[in-house]
C-alpha cells in the first residue's frame, strides 16, 4: 500500500513534549551561543582609544561582535522603561516572540521567496517594526528616550571596550576581517 501525498507524523502523545524539548534546546543553544557576558564586560580590556578613527574601528568590530548582546541588551533597556505603559507592554511581549523565534532561536538563515536574508536587514527589520509598533502605543517619549539610552551605552562600551583579544572569524560576522587596537 503507498502513501503519496501524506505527511508522516510521530505518535500523538509525544509531540507536543518533542515540540517543547527542541524549543528548550533552541534557547540554550540559541542564547548560549551568544558572546559571553563575561567576554564582553571583561574590565581588562577596557582602556582609551588612540584616537577618532580607532573609536570608529572599535565601533565597527565591537557591533559585529557582540551584536546579539547589544540587541538583548537594548531590549531590557526598552522593557524596564514599558513597565509602567501596560498596553505598550503587551505589544513589547508579542515583538519580543518574534524577535526570538526571527533572530535570536533561528539554526538556520531566514529565506523569504527562495531568498535567503541576511541577519542584518533581519534586524533592522525587526528593531524598526518594534519602534512603530510601541509608538503607536502612545508611549511615544518613554520610547525614545529609552531606545536613546540603549544606544548611548552601546556606543559607549563600543568605544571603550579594546579590540586586541577578539578571535574576529567568520562567527563573528564575517565582515570583520582585521582589528585594530
Amino acid at each position: 500500500m503507498t502513501t503519496y501525498g501524506t505527511i508522516p507524523t510521530s505518535s500523538g502523545g509525544g509531540s507536543n513534549l518533542e515540540y517543547l524539548s527542541r524549543a528548550k534546546a533552541r534557547i540554550k543553544s540559541g542564547l548560549g551561543t551568544r558572546r559571553s557576558w563575561k567576554e564582553m564586560f571583561n574590565f581588562r580590556s577596557v582602556d582609551l582609544p588612540h584616537g577618532v578613527s580607532d573609536a570608529f574601528s572599535r565601533i565597527k568590530t565591537n557591533i559585529g561582535y557582540f551584536r546579539m548582546n547589544y540587541a538583548i541588551l537594548v531590549l531590557v533597556i526598552l522593557f524596564l522603561s514599558l513597565l509602567w505603559h501596560p498596553v505598550s507592554l503587551i505589544v513589547f511581549v508579542v515583538m519580543m516572540a518574534a524577535w526570538l523565534f526571527l533572530y535570536f532561536l533561528r539554526d538556520e538563515p531566514l529565506v523569504i521567496f527562495h531568498r535567503t536574508i541576511d541577519d542584518g536587514v533581519v534586524l533592522v527589520v525587526l528593531s524598526v517594526a518594534t519602534i512603530l509598533l510601541l509608538l503607536l502605543t502612545g508611549a511615544t517619549m518613554n520610547i525614545i528616550s529609552s531606545i536613546l539610552v540603549g544606544l548611548a551605552v552601546v556606543v559607549i562600551h563600543a568605544v571603550f571596550r579594546s579590540t586586541h583579544d577578539l578571535s574576529l572569524d567568520d562567527e563573528a560576522g564575517g565582515y570583520l576581517a582585521s582589528s585594530s587596537s
